[in-house]
């Protein structure tokens, strides 16, 4: 039967507010389809082609009126489990309910916190769901970099039940329950519109209940489409409410509502597409990819320590070289790393270069030894930034770079870092203009002070990005660009990026240094900003940029 227009907002009113313009419910509006048995479904190759869809609308409605009965409870770990329902919901997006394990998500992918977690709430009889970027990581078989939890129980429930508990946020407050070392976040489906009290159970239906309309409704306040998946790992379902996967198919990003409205209400969502679509290798569909260019300039209006933070969720999780391409193509690079927007125009950077710019080539060096759940601390980023503008002010010799870097492994011993210097046999990369031509250096000392005047231009390079004044001098080397003088590196950060370099700067050896022993990366003190890591890591990228393992074999197939 099909719902009157005036009970379906009564309905969701109850669990959130009345849907308000321009998202109008279009007549006549199918909500829900009946469940097709599971023998009737043949298994199939793919997540795509699990979902059930039906192409006529009027199959999901019986001809004599409602025969579906009783509106069921929510699936549970005893039910049948349908490998597809579809409906047409929101703005004509079906309703699709599909088996997690013919989309080959196994509960062993869940971290042992998460899990603890969820069994914790649904122990106390609550409804506990993954939400949002970890269902589409698992449905696309990458690692997520974390792991949300939605629940039925009320925030303060959640507390109660967790002795390292803390309730944070005041527009989108949510839980962060410690366990261990991990920390996971619980939001919780009756934080908007608790105080609406309007029963569902009253209006007609086939084939689903108000707990459908619940996830629906939280599933509107997301901001993509991919990301508005639901995971219930014991009734082993994923609940997709709004074209999430049909989007993962076809490689896109796509807002839940209109994309000029969605980045009105929260411009951050801007660079969380920039990120998503950097680190998935999507594009946009036409309507967002408009809008986050048109309204590219509105992300000046967030905290910068929320700049921040995005900037290193783009930059530290293994996509940065992705991201910045998507920055520059979009208009956003000279907002919010004006210096570095200032360079690629120097360059005359075009977006499918390759080798030629330097600055991209060390990120995807950096890309190479990060993933998600294996991110830096943001000081190595902002350190390579700097390394690289004080090398676009003046060029140096291979050799000087060379030493530079390895005296920063080993703590600032310089004599050991200039002979294993001259024991490179491997020829630089020629194609940059950051580096000259080798030359032939009569005295000692001079290359010794060539590479502690490259380490006090690294600190000069590093101070102009945290002077507003400074900046907005490097804009004006890009007068078609919207002005910007954006400083969102804290003093804190700064202090922090300065003492990776100070023991060059000086040319003295720090004192009671451990220097990292063999090639392994431990993640762990990356993340945390352990000084010996942050500079191996550095000290790897700059040598895979300058001095490419490659470079002679690509020589040979493109000969000259």
């Amino acid at each position: 039967m099909v719902v009157r227009i005036l009970d379906l907002e009564m309905a969701v009113a109850g669990f959130g507010g009345v849907l308000k313009s321009p998202f109008p419910f279009r007549r006549p509006l199918v909500l829900c389809g009946r469940r097709r048995s599971t023998a009737a479904a043949a298994p199939a190759p793919s997540p795509v082609a699990i979902v059930e869809t039906l192409a006529n609308p009027d199959r999901l409605v019986g001809s004599g009126g409602d025969q579906a009965g009783p509106a069921s409870a929510p699936p549970s770990s005893s039910s049948p489990k349908p490998n597809g329902r579809s409906s047409e919901g929101f703005q004509g997006s079906e309703w699709k309910m599909l088996s997690s394990k013919e989309l080959g998500i196994r509960s062993s992918m869940i971290p042992k916190p998460t899990r603890t977690v969820l069994n914790e709430l649904r122990k106390k009889g609550y409804e506990v769901y993954l939400v949002g970027g970890c269902v589409r990581d698992l449905v696309m078989k990458k690692t997520p970099k974390d792991f949300d939890i939605i629940t039925s129980a009320d925030l303060r429930e959640v507390k109660k039940n967790f002795s390292h508990c803390d309730i944070v946020g005041k527009r989108f407050p949510i839980c962060h329950v410690h366990v261990n070392d991990y920390v996971v976040e619980v939001s919780s489906f009756n934080t908007h519109g608790r105080k609406q009290n309007h029963d569902l159970t009253n209006f007609s239906r086939s084939g689903c209940d108000e707990h459908d309309y619940v996830r629906w409704r939280n599933c509107l306040g997301r901001d993509f489409t991919i990301n508005g998946l639901m995971f219930n790992p014991y009734s082993k379902l994923v609940y997709d409410y709004l074209g999430g996967m049909e989007d993962i198919k076809n490689s896109k990003v796509r807002t839940v509502i209109p994309a000029n409205m969605s980045f009105s209400e929260d411009c951050a969502r801007i660079l969380r597409a920039i990120r998503i679509a950097a680190r998935l290798g999507f594009r946009f569909s036409k309507e967002t990819a408009y809008s986050v260019k048109d309204l590219a300039s509105s992300v000046l209006r967030l905290d910068k320590g929320r700049i921040l933070m995005e900037m290193n969720y783009m930059l530290a999780y293994g996509s940065a070289e992705n991201s910045l391409r998507l920055l520059w193509k979009f208009g956003l690079l000279e907002l919010l790393l004006p210096i570095q927007a200032a360079y690629f125009v120097s360059q005359g950077f075009r977006r499918r270069d390759k080798r030629s710019n330097m600055l991209l080539a060390m990120f995807a060096n950096l890309d190479k030894l990060l993933a998600p759940n294996r991110p830096c601390h943001n000081s190595l980023w902002v350190g390579i930034l700097a390394f690289h503008q004080a090398l676009v002010r003046q060029p140096r010799d291979p050799l000087v770079v060379a030493i530079f870097t390895l005296a920063l492994h080993n703590g600032g011993n310089l004599s050991e870092a200039v002979d294993i210097a001259k024991k490179i046999t491997h020829s630089h990369d020629g194609s940059y203009s950051e580096l000259l031509e080798p030359q032939k250096w009569d005295a000692e000392g001079d290359l010794l002070s060539d590479v502690i005047d490259l380490a006090s231009s690294v600190g000069s390079a590093l101070s102009s990005m945290t002077d507003e004044h400074l900046v907005s001098q490097a804009m004006a080397q890009y007068p078609q660009a919207p002005y910007s003088d954006l400083v969102f590196i804290p003093l804190q950060l700064y202090l922090r990026v300065c003492r990776l370099f100070e023991c060059v700067r000086y040319g003295q050896r720090e004192r009671d240094l451990v220097t990292k022993k063999g090639c392994k990366i431990n993640y762990f003190t990356l993340a945390q900003g352990g000084l010996a890591e942050i500079r191996h890591v550095f000290a790897r990228v700059v040598f895979d940029t300058v001095f490419p393992l490659n470079l002679e074999n690509e020589d040979r197939a493109n000969p000259a």
